[in-house]
């Protein structure tokens, strides 16, 4: 199995961003990727609602595998995406 070096959530949001700007998925850029690289974080929210919708299996996969294994693997890339917080 392919694990991915990328955050979940920044997979997402670049998947999200590439939409709405490439051509080949119903944006004006033929060529996206500097557009994808540049915005993809201004997708995070979504990505993160995503994400968070995603958090309970659906029958079909609970049966595939264990729910609550699914479902820490999601939260845990929601906590990863969160932004670090600030204190003074």
């Amino acid at each position: 199995m392919d694990i991915s070096h990328t955050p979940a959530a920044e997979r997402i949001a670049r998947v999200l961003c590439g939409q709405r700007v490439s051509a080949n998925a119903g944006g004006d850029s033929e060529s996206a990727a500097k557009l994808v690289d540049a915005h993809w974080r201004d997708h995070m929210s979504d990505a993160l609602a995503v994400l968070r919708t995603l958090r309970e299996p659906d029958q079909a996969m609970a049966r595939a595998g264990d729910p609550a294994i699914w479902e820490k693997m999601v939260l845990v890339a929601v906590e990863a995406a969160k932004p670090p917080k600030v204190t003074l």
